[in-house]
């Protein structure tokens, strides 16, 4: 393919009319496509002579853009590139472009996906064939083992977006595709899991929990704030000095300090005074460091946490087992049933405006109305009326490197 240096056609009789015969390469095709087009008649009126014809016919294939940069981009591209191979060339390209960049979890869990379910079934296939049939068969197999309508959702919007990825140097699709989903059979997400805790359930969480398991908690659940937010809090630069707010600018995965999860998770999380006063004794003396850390002054693990703290005290008050995002669900219906303002609902959780109206609302920098509301609304459970807790013996500090947040 890297050793085309353009055609010249082959110039021959068809009937009665002389035609330059070429080969062009076809978007979302395989194969090349053999053209002829006409020339000249072979007698009478419009007769040319041989250079002539030779001259013409390279003409011909000029203006059909068969030596074009485009079509030899298409066919370098796309001719053999198998979805294996687009879909290593898609993962580098999310893991390096500067443009909304991808978040190591997602890129993992992308990984995962393709390598336990996408390459083994369409791995092999030319990338130009993967189309709705190729995808049909794809979503059976998945629906066959049983996965989750949402579970089957994701793996083939990964699909596509691999498919989607290959274009020209122009930046056009080679493979624009306009997905069936009745076709596929692809399910709808009905009844999804979205477990949460009632306020009774929260208290109990927090009276049964200890040291800063309890501090941590309350926070989840008193700030709505995302498990990866809370562990990247650092006491000397996240804090307000009354502890009354928290700054989110940061976040932590497999201990890891990254960017928060979108621009709109970049915000300012008001407390009422209950759960700042506990915050304020928590921190204590302490200048600097995470606001939660491990005995080597690194961030608590969340796995560590799911399987050391919460789990277990999920199973001794006979609570179903789930995840920190149920905190977070708590708090946004405590929010909701209090009637606070939507406004403040979505700043505070980090979540984008719905409409243009939304953007004209200013009510997030308002800092004295934010925290009237925050104080109003309260926790919607009840913590220790006993605070002090014993944070771990760190044996440094740590300082996170600074994180870069995208425009």
């Amino acid at each position: 393919m890297s050793r085309r240096a353009g055609q010249s056609g082959h110039v021959e009789i068809s009937g009665h009319w002389w035609v330059v015969r070429y080969w062009k390469d076809v978007s979302g095709q395989d194969r090349r496509k053999h053209m002829s087009t006409k020339i000249c008649p072979t007698n009478g009126l419009g007769k040319m002579t041989k250079p002539e014809r030779e001259r013409r016919a390279k003409e011909i294939v000029a203006e059909s853009g068969a030596n074009s940069a485009e079509c030899l981009a298409i066919a370098e591209a796309g001719f053999g590139v198998t979805f294996r191979q687009q879909a290593e060339k898609w993962l580098k390209d999310c893991a390096t472009r500067k443009r909304d960049p991808i978040k190591p979890a997602t890129l993992c869990s992308w990984e995962n996906c393709i390598k336990v379910w996408l390459n083994p079934n369409l791995g092999d296939t030319l990338l130009s064939t993967v189309n709705n049939a190729a995808m049909k068969i794809l979503v059976a197999k998945m629906a066959a083992a049983k996965l989750s309508p949402k579970s089957i959702q994701n793996y083939t919007q990964v699909a596509k977006m691999i498919v989607a990825s290959a274009v020209s140097e122009d930046g056009e699709e080679l493979y624009p595709r306009k997905w069936n989903h009745h076709f596929i059979d692809l399910p709808k997400i009905e009844g999804q899991r979205t477990p949460t805790f009632t306020s009774e359930t929260m208290s109990a969480i927090v009276k049964s929990s200890a040291g800063q398991d309890r501090v941590l908690f309350a926070l989840l659940a008193g700030a709505g704030l995302r498990i990866g937010e809370a562990l990247g809090i650092e006491v000397d630069e996240h804090i307000s000095d009354d502890c009354r707010t928290i700054y989110i600018r940061q976040s932590v995965w497999e201990g890891v300090i990254q960017g928060p999860k979108t621009i709109n998770a970049v915000r300012e999380v008001d407390l009422c005074s209950a759960l700042a006063t506990m915050l304020k004794t928590f921190i204590g003396e302490r200048k600097a460091g995470f606001l939660f850390p491990n005995r080597i002054g690194k961030p608590l693990s969340q796995t560590n946490l799911l399987r050391r703290s919460l789990h277990p005290v999920l199973a001794t008050l006979a609570v179903e087992k789930t995840g920190f995002h149920a905190m977070r669900r708590a708090r946004t219906t405590w929010l909701r049933k209090s009637r606070a303002p939507e406004d403040l609902i979505r700043f505070w959780l980090g979540h984008a405006n719905k409409s243009v109206t939304d953007g004209y609302s200013k009510l997030d920098e308002d800092v004295e109305y934010r925290r009237e509301v925050a104080e109003k609304v309260g926790l919607g459970f009840e913590i220790p009326t006993e605070t002090a807790v014993v944070v771990p013996k760190v044996r440094r500090i740590l300082r996170a490197e600074k994180v870069e947040v995208a425009a």
